[in-house]
């Protein structure tokens, strides 16, 4: 029976480097995970789907651990774990930054709201980030990006990664990052950026006129109605870069891998 109890305790010690390595990645990936890893949601949650994802993968994940290489190896997860986060954050920061273009161009910047996950932000940021979650939620895309994470240690085993071409392509997405809030927030934008030309033309016409006390006004009205005008374009734009999301990840674990 003292074999038989020694036998199962060996077994089990064997799977705790795997469960912890395995934990590193999935913790870091579900932190930066939209949504499920909101701030605004119990600590005692994250951590807890972490740990239960780590769990169920745990017995089906190979691994090969080298005593003396397991500093690079964490240092690797680490980054691994970042990488694949930071793919799918970098979408909601575009939201994000779209909401704020939209805000500066209606002068409303200044109110703004305290947002756990990125700090201060502004108003229409807020909401454009709301909708942004339920597009999300609603596409069942938080499915397929724990699948991605779930496959990458198939794909890609603990340690074994290349971490030079995960750099390059993390730096690639920054550039996407600003061309996409451009995309989010052009069509309020533009429509404003007429409305200051045209009351450019109007004051020339009656300088008279406090163009100031007239455009301000304005500006808010039809930036409120461009901005629900334009929910199918910020819908349509979602729905190709969610369906994106999922490509880039999974480039950039064979990025890794070469």
């Amino acid at each position: 029976m003292n074999e038989f109890m020694l036998n199962d305790m060996e077994a089990f010690s064997g799977y705790i480097p795997a469960f912890l390595f395995i934990l590193l990645r999935v913790s870091i990936f579900i932190n930066l995970f939209p949504v499920i890893g909101a701030k605004q949601l119990p600590v005692q949650f994250r951590i807890g789907l972490a740990v239960f994802i780590a769990m169920l993968l745990t017995p089906v994940v190979n691994f090969e651990i080298a005593e003396n290489n397991i500093p690079i190896m964490i240092v690797r997860e680490i980054f691994m774990g970042l990488a694949l986060g930071l793919t799918v954050r970098f979408l909601f920061l575009a939201v994000n930054m779209a909401g704020t273009f939209i805000s500066h161009t209606m002068g409303m910047s200044i109110a703004t709201a305290f947002n756990p996950d990125i700090g201060q932000s502004t108003q229409i940021s807020e909401a454009y980030g709301i909708m942004a979650m339920l597009f999300f939620l609603v596409m069942d895309a938080h499915h397929d990006l724990i699948f991605v994470i779930v496959k990458s240690f198939e794909l890609l085993p603990a340690g074994q990664l290349n971490i030079k071409p995960m750099i390059l392509q993390v730096l690639s997405l920054c550039n996407t990052l600003f061309v996409l809030g451009l995309k989010i927030g052009a069509p309020v934008m533009v429509g404003i950026l007429v409305t200051y030309l045209l009351s450019g033309f109007l004051y020339k016409a009656a300088p008279q006129m406090n163009i100031f006390f007239v455009i301000m006004p304005l500006n808010i009205f039809l930036g409120f109605l461009l901005i629900i005008l334009s929910i199918p374009v910020f819908e349509y734009v979602l729905n190709i870069e969610f369906g994106n999301i999922r490509k880039e990840m999974m480039r950039l674990i064979i990025m890794a891998k070469g």
